[in-house]
């Protein structure tokens, strides 16, 4: 460097030479590749929503008991000031909600004029995939009531299930809560 170097002109050197050590970007092209979801579990089998279809993951919120609703339907909670109806996603299709407490979660889901949370066992947090090992599901899948709600699988260790919210907030099963 030389001496009669401005600040300015030093300031541009440095800009520069960050500039060409500067590792790129992923392309648009390379992240088309990969799945992310928000994982979690039902009973013995592991799913994942599309990370479009959950908009946050609440921990067990108090919520208000409702009459004269099935069974699995928990009841409705405050959300910052919005009802959030709470749907046991067990129950619903037909297995029995774990009785540890402290790893239950609730998955909100709003699509169209659906506005629900589904209390699940656990959350496994984003899990990511290579979009090219996506399996489609057989329609016989031995999953039995969630079968209308899975969108394939990814092999791996475990399978991870694809369960898509959005599809279960249009079932008129899962809109029927009364009794």
């Amino acid at each position: 460097m030389a001496e009669s170097q401005t600040a300015f002109e030093l300031l541009l050197e440095i800009d520069q030479r960050c500039r060409l050590l500067a590792a790129d970007l992923p392309s648009q092209e390379t992240r088309q590749h990969g799945w992310s979801g928000i994982g979690f579990r039902i009973g013995e089998h592991w799913y994942v929503a599309p990370m479009g279809e959950v908009s946050e993951v609440l921990h067990e919120p108090r919520y208000t008991l409702l009459p004269g609703v099935k069974p699995w339907v928990k009841g409705v909670a405050n959300l910052r000031g919005r009802l959030l109806p709470i749907m046991d996603l067990c129950g619903f299709f037909g297995h029995e909600l774990s009785a540890l407490r402290k790893q239950r979660r609730v998955l909100v889901v709003e699509h169209k004029d659906v506005f629900a949370g589904l209390m699940v066992d656990e959350v496994a947090g984003m899990q990511h995939f290579e979009q090219s090992s996506l399996k489609t599901a057989a329609s016989d899948s031995e999953q039995g009531a969630i079968t209308p709600y899975l969108r394939g699988y990814f092999p791996c260790e475990q399978v991870w299930w694809v369960f898509s919210p959005f599809a279960l907030a249009q079932s008129p099963g899962f809109l029927d809560v009364a009794l």
